[in-house]
């Protein structure tokens, strides 16, 4: 049976700073949603180094509807796959009921990171096989599948 890929979710609040004036919020606020998210798991499956050691490469949204000051946010966040050095993820970003609105899909999308663990500053920066552990923590296997 094959090992189940971690998931997540992450419930927050769209902040005034998320916003533009209208109270609407800005594009980059899913962003800042969904790397919560993120980081949560990652603390939650007790991986230590990751950020710093997994940039983003790839990151595509598709946008269904709006999200307002003060509404409740629920991202879901999964790994999809985990490749030798690199790691796709997927989400959905939902906004709780509202003034009224129901709750409703505000986005969905895909990125991936690659892990390049910090070296030395005058070396080049090349992607490596993920830590067996952070692969452990992540699927239940040591076998990163490729």
């Amino acid at each position: 049976m094959p090992a189940e890929l971690a998931r997540i979710v992450h419930r927050s609040r769209v902040e005034w700073s998320d916003t533009d004036a209208s109270g609407h919020y800005h594009n980059a606020a899913i962003g800042r949603f969904v790397e919560a998210a993120e980081a949560a798991l990652v603390r939650d499956r007790g991986i230590v180094g990751y950020f710093g050691a997994a940039p983003r490469v790839r990151y595509e949204v598709d946008f269904a509807s709006p999200l307002w000051f003060g509404q409740e946010v629920t991202t879901v966040l999964a790994v999809e796959r985990i490749g030798t050095s690199s790691m796709t993820f997927g989400f959905e970003v939902w906004g709780e009921e509202h003034e009224g609105r129901p709750r409703g899909l505000a986005a969905t999308g895909h990125y991936t990171v690659v892990h390049v663990p910090p070296q030395d500053e005058r070396a080049e920066r090349a992607g490596e096989p993920w830590p067996a552990e952070w692969v452990k923590a992540l699927t239940g296997s040591a076998d990163s599948g490729g």
